[in-house]
Order: C-alpha cells, then structure tokens, then sequence
C-alpha cells in the first residue's frame, strides 16, 4: 500500500479538536468535485475519531457529477464501478469551527483514495498534488496565494434567479461603478466585519478587501502560502464562508463569472512563485525582464493557455468574461506590473518578485487551476521555452485575440492538448473534460427565455 502523505490528516488532530471544543456536535465532512462544488455528508460527534482512523466511504460516482449534481455516465465512474464506496480521508489543517450554523458545527475536507490506498485519479486536489510533487522534484516549490472576486446580491432576488445589488443597512443601494469606494465598505461594514470575524474563527489567512469595479462586487487577498494545496484548501472554505456569512446578512453572495452582462466579471487570480527547499524565492533578481527560471515559467504559461481554457473557464457564463477592455485576457501575454495581459509580474522589491495568473474566473475550481498553471511553467522550465517580447502599454490594443472565446470551442481544443493530459493525468483529465462535455451538450439543449425573445416571432 503506497504511504500516506503527509496532508492526511492524524488522528490526535480530531482528538485535540474535540477536547477543545466540547460544544462541537455535528461535523460538515466534505469533498470537492471536478466541478468546484462541495458533496458529503454531516457526521455526528462520536463518529469523526472513526473518520480520521479509517476514512469515511463516499460513492465513487460523487466525482462524476455535472455542476447541477447529475450523473455523467460517460467518465465510467457510475454503472461500470456498480458505484461504489472510496474511502475519503481527512485533510489535515482543516478541521475548524464554522460559526455560521445555529447547532454548534465544525467542517473538515476529504479527499479520496482506492481500496488498495492509491489516490483517486478523478479526485481534483491529487491532480494538484501530483504536479506540486512533479515540481519538488526539481527542486521547485510553489508559493501560492488566491485572491478572488465576488459580488454581494440581493438575497430576495437571488432567492428567485436574478441579479440585483444588495441595499445597505442604511437603505441605500449602488447603482454606479464606483471602484474602489470606500463608501461601499462603510455601508456594508456589518457584512464584512462577519467576513472577518467568520475568517479569524476557521483560521483563514483573509487580508485586504477591496470594494471592485461595480456595484456589490468585492475582492479579497487570501494570504500566500508555501503549501500549494493549502492556498486552494483556503480558497474553497473562503468561498463557503462568504456564501454563508452573506445569507446570515439577508443577502447572497456569488463567484460566478459573470453574473451582469453590462459590468466587470469576476476572476480569480492565482499568485506564483518557485521557492528553493529553503524558502528562497528563485525568481528574486534584479533583471527588469525577470531570471531565466521566471521567464521560462512564463513561457510555459504562453504555451499551454490556449489548451487551458477550458480548465481556467469551465462553464457557459464563464467566456462572458473574456471582452477587450474588461480586465480579462483574450490573448497569450505578459508583462511588468500591467493589468491588461493575462500574465503580470508584479512590481516591488526584487526578493518579492512572483508573477499573477489573470485567466481564471471566480467559478474555477482551484485545485484544477492551480495544476494547469504550475504544469504550464513547469513545462517552460523543462523544455527551456523563451517567453515573447513583455507588451508595454495598452495590451488589449496589441495582443492578437486568439484564445477559445466560447465552451464548445474551449473543450475541443483541452481535447487535442498534451501538455496538461501529461502533467496532472491522463485520468483525471478525461474524467475532467468528459465531464463538462456532457454539462455542455445539456445546457445547450435546453430552451432558454433569451430563445423566445429572439426566434419565437421572428424564426
């Protein structure tokens, strides 16, 4: 049986929790899909010291499913394994109360493994952790911290399916894009004080908040991390945590891309660096261009953004993003601290010098995302890629579009890549596209409102 790594967690870390919170009852035991979307089960007091010796059994099938919870037959993973039990396993580092329920609760991440103790291959977070290993073993360690956008919504319009700005405590309610406002913090500061409060209460590393580009839309800097898993450990129990802090307000929270067609999407930024065993950042230097190792990592990212897309944008609404002149790149690109290119390097000292990741929507799955881009700058460290000129100025007036603009287009060109197949597994990548392949030929089967709109009367 192969060694348990060293983020399963131990059972003295349940032992601990439980004597350290006696009010504790019940416990959230969850596992993230291909999809993004959190699946488990709630476990009561006695039962979680049996969970962290000897896992807990969740249906193979729960990573088969679209983003709406139906089977996708087609990844073999219902009929053909008669759906049966994997045993999911405790993280380590994430058991931690969750101060948004009413009974007392905790909430802790699986992840899931074979009867013979192999990692399951359709399990997101293993796709990550084999490219961070692949990394590691030439002497790369990622640094890594996530920063995402959200858009706060009115909870009685969200409740029925629509998109509306939330009205502040005071009565009023944003209209204008008003960036960086710090009115909009004022007025929802209730909001955002149980953002934090909620945050300091599960050990999320939340720093700055920022009021974004248009009503109701903020963003917030999750701190970096020297274990790539953790950053997207992070990033998934941030997303819960806004989702559930907003509806304890009256309001609804949302990362979807794209929830307004007249105003800024949501992205996620994901934030890199290769650091030495030692912790020495290996893209510190003084060269205005970046090192070689920065500029072959970059390099990689050019390569393999195209083959990526579906990956960084997995769903319908996510390529509403992708527009000139909307913080969102339509391009392969980078530059030196400019925002119009998918890839920055950001400014400051030398010794803090990392690059950001601009592609993503708020609605990727981070595990998923996180992979793609290290196997991208691994793969420009490995075959010794050189990046192209770093654009000045204006980036949307110079970079040629040639990204996948729409989602069948997207799946098809993930499909004939190599690089990402190769790197975070021919399996997962399968289950992965094979996934939102069928989510797509549903949602396109379906006869929308915006159909009779425009076709009823006139087709």
């Amino acid at each position: 049986m192969p060694a348990q790594p060293s983020f399963i967690a131990d059972v003295a870390e349940a032992e601990a929790f439980l004597a350290a919170h006696p009010e504790i009852v019940q416990f959230e035991a969850f596992i993230t899909d291909p999809s993004g979307v959190q699946r488990g089960k709630i476990l009561r007091r006695p039962e979680l010291l049996g969970a962290y010796r000897n896992g807990r059994p969740l249906p193979c099938s729960i990573l088969s499913l679209d983003i709406r919870g139906a089977d996708v037959e087609e990844t073999g993973l219902v009929w053909e394994e008669g759906d049966s039990d994997r045993v999911c396993r405790p993280i380590a580092g994430t058991l931690c109360p969750v101060p948004w329920r009413d009974s007392p609760t905790a909430q802790l991440l699986l992840t899931s493994y074979e009867r013979d103790g192999r990692p399951t291959e359709a399990d997101p977070r293993h796709a990550l952790a084999s490219v961070v290993e692949a990394c590691k073993a030439r002497g790369l360690h990622p640094v890594t911290a996530v920063e995402l956008e959200f858009y706060l919504l009115d909870g009685e319009a969200a409740a029925e399916l629509r998109a509306e700005p939330p009205t502040a405590p005071n009565g009023f309610r944003q209209a204008d894009l008003q960036a960086y406002l710090m009115q909009d913090l004022s007025d929802f500061s209730g909001f955002l004080d149980g953002l934090y409060e909620a945050a300091e209460a599960t050990g999320l590393p939340a720093r700055t908040l920022i009021s974004e580009y248009s009503p109701g839309q903020l963003e917030v800097v999750l701190e970096h991390r020297t274990d790539a898993l953790r950053a997207c450990d992070d990033a998934i129990l941030w997303k819960r945590l806004v989702k559930a802090v907003a509806e304890n307000h009256g309001y609804a929270a949302t990362f979807m891309a794209k929830p307004y067609g007249d105003r800024a999407g949501s992205g996620m930024h994901l934030h890199v660096s290769f650091a030495d065993a030692d912790g020495k950042n290996l893209f510190a230097g003084d060269e205005p261009e970046g090192n070689a190792l920065l500029r072959a990592s970059i390099a990689g990212l050019e390569a393999t953004m195209a083959e990526g897309m579906a990956l960084f944008a997995p769903n319908a609404n996510s390529y509403r993003r992708f527009r000139a002149n909307s913080y969102a790149p339509v391009g392969p690109a980078w530059a030196i601290d400019n925002r119009s290119v998918p890839i920055r390097v950001t400014a400051g000292p030398p010794a803090a010098r990392h690059l950001e990741h601009r592609v993503c929507g708020a609605d990727a799955n981070p595990y998923v995302a996180l992979a793609a881009v290290l196997a991208g700058m691994l793969e420009g460290v490995e075959a010794g890629l050189e990046p192209s000129v770093p654009i000045t100025g204006n980036g949307y007036a110079q970079i040629a579009p040639s990204l996948p603009r729409h989602w069948p287009e997207a799946l098809a060109r993930a499909r004939r890549g190599e690089v990402l197949k190769r790197r975070l597994g021919e399996r997962f990548h399968d289950v992965f596209l094979t996934v939102k392949e069928a989510e797509c030929d549903r949602f396109f089967a379906e006869v929308s409102d915006r159909d009779y709109a425009w076709y009823l009367r006139l087709a």
